[in-house]
């Protein structure tokens, strides 16, 4: 059972709820995906937090606070959506066990990104929990000391690495590339989120080839700023020919209104995010 302590040493029985499952959503439960179940299925708990990561989800959070409501006397609001303070981090609070945080913030001002602006400057956790998926915003921004530190820590892992959180392709450096070398890797996630952005990362797939395509996924924001599904397509192409498998993620503004997307757009985005698919576009074996 998730629990949360307070000032006064009691132990809270917590149920977190989402508006929706993503990859990242806690499997226990205590963790429920939308409404309150009926009548002698509802978990006991002393609070219920509903949890909004994405702008567009505030008005079903909001929603789904008054739902819960009527059922639980202390709800509260709040996650990334509605730019709430990271204070921490709590393993397998508000995302799956597994996965952890090892800093916080982002140096970068990138027009596309919330990051800065919700987290602030990047800041390092002394003392962090371990995990085998590591999320930070920006790795590499991290002193090498602290680098070092979650290697070592990934090594120790029963699961092989999962670094998910995008790694600054123009910070890869070949003692980073080196150092994963000598680590179990399951995935490796870079970015290349506009046309400036292939270069280095062409250099930094040049250092760490050794891992194959499989193991090196790219974040590619696609429809930003006045993109055409052509140059979409040309970029997503290029990341392909760099040696990535391509992870395409359709812009969205930070307000609660979502772009509706044409189905080619959709078509594109989905053919680009999944590797099989991605594969068999571009005629390769699985």
């Amino acid at each position: 059972m998730t629990t949360l302590s307070v000032s006064s040493g009691q132990c809270l029985r917590v149920l977190r709820v989402f508006p929706r499952r993503t990859a990242l959503t806690p499997t226990d439960d205590m963790a429920v995906v939308g409404d309150p179940p009926m009548e002698g299925m509802r978990p006991e708990a002393d609070e219920v937090h509903v949890s909004c990561t994405f702008t567009w989800d505030r008005e079903r959070a909001e929603y789904l606070a008054q739902a819960w409501g009527q059922y639980y006397p202390t709800v509260k609001l709040g996650g990334p959506a509605f730019g709430t303070p990271v204070n921490g981090f709590k393993p397998g609070m508000y995302v799956r066990d597994g996965v952890t945080f090892t800093s916080r913030g982002c140096n970068n001002h990138c027009p596309f990104c919330l990051v800065r602006e919700r987290e602030g400057k990047l800041r390092e956790y002394d003392e962090f929990a371990e995990g085998y998926e590591v999320n930070d915003n920006n790795l590499l921004q991290c002193s090498q000391h602290h680098i070092d530190k979650v290697l070592a820590m990934l090594r120790k892992q029963r699961k092989a690495a999962r670094l998910s959180g995008g790694l600054e392709a123009a910070r890869v450096t070949d003692t980073f590339a080196e150092a994963l070398r000598g680590t179990r890797i399951s995935e490796v996630f870079l970015a290349a989120d506009h046309n400036d952005s292939l270069k280095p990362l062409e250099r930094a797939i040049n250092k760490l080839s050794f891992l194959g395509r499989d193991k090196l996924r790219c974040y590619v924001l696609i429809g930003f700023n006045g993109e055409t599904i052509q140059q979409a397509k040309a970029r997503l192409l290029k990341v392909w020919e760099i040696g990535c498998l391509p992870f395409a993620q359709l812009y969205q503004p930070p307000t609660d209104k979502r772009i509706t997307y044409s189905q080619e757009w959709r078509d594109l985005q989905r053919t680009w995010s999944r590797p099989a698919a991605t594969k068999a576009a571009m005629k390769c074996p699985k």
